[in-house]
């Protein structure tokens, strides 16, 4: 008996030490795997001089590269093989996303589970090729014809073999990255993409936080001035951190019900709608709208004409035109990527095929207009939400000149990818707590027989 106690003891306990140690093998995937993608970062494309182009972008630097810019991880100022980075694919998600509502062959597919869902994901790997390809040829174009101070192209032997030679390595190292987003889901924690796009940001925050405090150093603000910023910015991601966790809970009650002999009480539950269902794509998207002007205005330099010079005038940072549009064109996606993501209908009908309804509202059409009315409440609060991180940082790197790395879409990806991921770690966790009262319930039973 003691043998036999001891025995399943040590079964529980190695089941217990397993389960830990899976979640250690997880996170140091993830480790890993984010090193590779840095060590990327650093390797440049071939045929090109580094310090032509260092001296090129540092003049055709702003707009959309620094965007661009901010989510590779500074491979673009550095033109590595991870220049384009992961953008092609997310790009990609997002047209794949839009067209699965817009053509009902491809929203059939996605109801058919698991197959449609890799057949989707498929479609979305080959667009991610197109893009990559065609985004490719047009940055080994635009190196040609960039030129530096001294006159000299960024291209040491511009030509055909230049052009395949840059389209093969930025496709491959794209294609990589998105091989490498899908590893770390699968094998490691939280969402491989968003935690690329993070380690990106995270890996320029020291030195965008160095240019901080030397501008202050340098005199552009007081101490005082200094410590106010700092709060404001430690108050912006408490505020981002309360946002992103907020939803509206709609009641749904589900009547009782008969099964042979046995009669079920009936039981109420929620329906979670969070105030932010667009997370920071409307910020990605407007930005990338936006300053697609400045950045084809930048690359024409002085063959631009007179129309296109005023257009750069009207959009530089921190003007009044740029930051009304740039709010605008937030609302807007917001707004549209929350119907693309959230279907009324859907949900009502799903809700009166299990029997549940909400309190008050009849089941069917009245409760896919009551869920309509509410997502649209809460989208206009999220929109005005997303509205206001983005623009306070733009009127700070406006007026005080802050690096870019702290702007609002860079905040707001940072929080939400560590609230995800620390969120996938805690459930982890507890599906390990569970596991281990299983084991000792199970240990319990045996011992009592």
């Amino acid at each position: 008996m003691a043998s036999q106690i001891e025995q399943l003891a040590r079964g529980a306990s190695w089941g217990a030490f397993a389960q830990a140690t899976e979640l250690k093998n997880r996170i140091l995937f993830v480790i890993l795997a984010l090193l590779v993608y840095r060590l990327g970062t650093y390797i440049p494309i071939p045929g090109i001089d580094p310090h032509i182009w260092e001296d090129i972008f540092s003049k055709k630097g702003g707009g959309v590269l620094d965007m661009f810019n901010l989510f590779s991880g500074g491979a673009l100022q550095r033109m590595t093989i991870f220049a384009l980075n992961i953008m092609p694919y997310i790009s990609a998600s997002i047209i794949v996303q839009l067209a699965t509502s817009l053509f009902p062959a491809l929203e059939t597919l996605k109801k058919e589970g698991e197959a449609g869902r890799m057949k989707i994901n498929q479609y979305t790997r080959y667009l991610t090729v197109l893009l990559a390809t065609v985004q490719a040829y047009g940055l080994a174009v635009g190196l040609e014809h960039l030129q530096g101070s001294t006159g000299m192209s960024a291209v040491i032997d511009p030509g055909l073999f230049f052009r395949i030679s840059t389209i093969i390595t930025v496709v491959g190292g794209t294609v990589f990255l998105m091989w490498l987003g899908e590893q770390i889901t699968a094998r490691g924690i939280g969402n491989g993409i968003s935690l690329i796009i993070f380690a990106g940001i995270v890996a320029n925050l020291p030195r965008a936080l160095g240019t901080f405090f030397e501008l202050g150093r340098e005199g552009r603000f007081n101490f005082i001035e200094l410590l106010t910023i700092v709060a404001l910015i430690a108050a912006v991601i408490i505020f981002i951190v309360f946002m992103e966790r907020a939803n509206r809970r709609v009641v749904v009650q589900y009547p009782k019900r008969q099964v042979g002999n046995k009669l079920f009480k009936g039981d109420t539950n929620y329906m979670p709608l969070k105030l932010n269902m667009s997370g920071v794509i409307p910020p990605i998207f407007a930005s990338s709208l936006l300053l697609l002007p400045l950045t084809v205005v930048g690359f024409a330099g002085a063959e631009a004409g007179e129309w296109v010079q005023t257009i750069q005038r009207y959009l530089q940072h921190g003007q009044p035109t740029y930051m009304i549009l740039y709010g605008a064109l937030i609302a807007f996606f917001c707004f549209f990527y929350t119907a693309v993501v959230f279907n009324p209908t859907e949900n009502a009908d799903i809700l009166k095929r299990n029997g549940g309804f909400i309190p008050g509202i009849r089941p069917g059409k009245n409760t896919a207009d009551y869920l309509d009315f509410v997502v649209t409440r809460i989208t206009t609060l999220g929109a005005t939400y997303l509205v206001f991180i983005c623009l306070l940082p733009e009127m700070l790197i406006s007026g005080y000149g802050l690096p870019f790395y702290l702007g609002g879409t860079s905040l707001l990806i940072v929080v939400s990818v560590t609230m995800d991921t620390v969120g996938q770690v805690h459930s982890h966790l507890v599906a390990h707590q569970y596991e281990g009262l299983l084991k000792k319930t199970r240990l319990g039973g045996k011992l009592s027989k």
